[in-house]
């Protein structure tokens, strides 16, 4: 008789539990993020209702992983993470011997009709690899602890480069190093690192670059030079960019886009279709919500219930900052093209779903309200 009030209760509770893992100020965010750049991939892909399903499909999927990242407590993902780590690493050494080649590149496993990225496995694993060895140790950290630290890293660094995959290994290495920045990395140290970074530079583009990532870089200071090969894609994204004015040609009228001028539209250049289309203004409104976004993790970041949180929830905030400033940066013609799609709105599943994930991580990593339980 009294088995439905308390079966209502129960479903009650587990919304209320629900609710107080999702930040709603984010969240609201994050939907005017998503829709805008649903707006901007439908037009890039020409309408294809084929891709736009898809898009949908790994959304909804993106979503859920985000709830349930939401509610997993700091304590159990701290002891996962060295288990997430080698099952990352161990994935990645099967891409270089079994992996699927695609565009040149061996960067995806297959298992059945699925066909996943594992390098994305590693933008959540290495942070929270990191911040988990750091966070049992005394901060600052040692020299010791940030070379180990540093080792952690380096291993999917070396192996995501070997796909080759330049631009995932380098948010994969920005999540790994923003989380010994946080835990108190000595500013004589970081001076040593970027001279170290000056140092070596000459060598990794002589010795340890493919020539078409060399290409790229020295296409960066005169794509002009050849402009139906390595330059033609920077030349016809700045001029989608600068042809957008102010105001922007309107939804579905980019030119650059809709005559199939600008290549790679609705992954890499989908940056340059929403230039085109919205304009200085529509662009100044886009980089507020990323902004905005950034801030609120960073700002959940300081609610941590502990060490861990702290870190690996600034850690992922940062990277996401990344992510916006590359593709921007290659798309506007002031850093190299390495491949890294715009947050949110590049047409891509794992990307996606990785993202959500780590939004739905540092919302749940912050501290309870008192009466919650977090312990499992």
């Amino acid at each position: 008789m009294n088995s439905r009030p308390h079966h209502t209760t129960s479903i009650l509770a587990i919304i209320l539990r629900w609710l107080s893992s999702i930040d709603l100020v984010m969240v609201v965010t994050l939907i005017m993020l998503i829709v805008l750049g649903s707006l901007t991939l439908f037009s890039a892909t020409g309408e294809n209702e084929r891709m736009m399903n898809n898009h949908l499909i790994h959304l909804a999927l993106a979503t859920t992983m985000m709830l349930i990242a939401s509610q997993i407590p700091g304590n159990l993902l701290n002891r996962w993470s060295i288990w997430i780590y080698g099952f990352g690493v161990v994935v990645l050494i099967l891409v270089l011997i079994q992996g699927h080649i695609g565009k040149g590149a061996q960067r995806w496993l297959e298992i059945g009709s699925l066909r996943f990225q594992p390098s994305e496995i590693m933008k959540l694993a290495v942070p929270m690899m990191v911040a988990s060895y750091l966070s049992k140790k005394h901060l600052p950290p040692k020299f010791k602890d940030v070379f180990i630290a540093s080792i952690i890293v380096v291993i999917p660094m070396g192996l995501i480069v070997k796909q080759p995959d330049l631009g995932t290994a380098l948010l994969v290495g920005s999540a790994g190093f923003f989380v010994i920045y946080f835990a108190g990395l000595s500013w004589k140290w970081l001076a040593a690192t970027v001279i170290a970074v000056a140092i070596a530079a000459p060598l990794v583009f002589f010795f340890g670059m493919h020539e078409y990532q060399r290409q790229r870089v020295l296409t960066l200071f005169d794509p002009g030079a050849d402009r139906l090969g390595s330059g033609y894609h920077i030349i016809q994204s700045t001029i989608a960019l600068g042809s957008g004015g102010v105001y922007g040609k309107g939804w579905l009228n980019g030119d650059q886009s809709r005559l199939d001028f600008l290549p790679e539209r609705h992954t890499d250049f989908i940056f340059a279709v929403f230039g085109e289309e919205f304009g200085l203004l529509g662009i100044l409104i886009l980089l507020s919500l990323y902004i905005f976004i950034i801030w609120r993790g960073l700002y959940l970041a300081t609610k941590g219930e502990d060490t861990f949180a702290r870190l690996l929830g600034g850690s992922l905030s940062l990277t996401f900052f990344i992510y916006l400033l590359v593709n921007t940066g290659m798309v506007s013609g002031i850093l190299p093209v390495v491949g890294v799609p715009l947050p949110l709105v590049s047409y891509g599943g794992t990307s996606l779903v990785t993202l959500m994930t780590a939004f739905g991580l540092i919302m749940g990593l912050r501290r309870r309200k008192k009466g919650y339980n977090r312990e499992v």
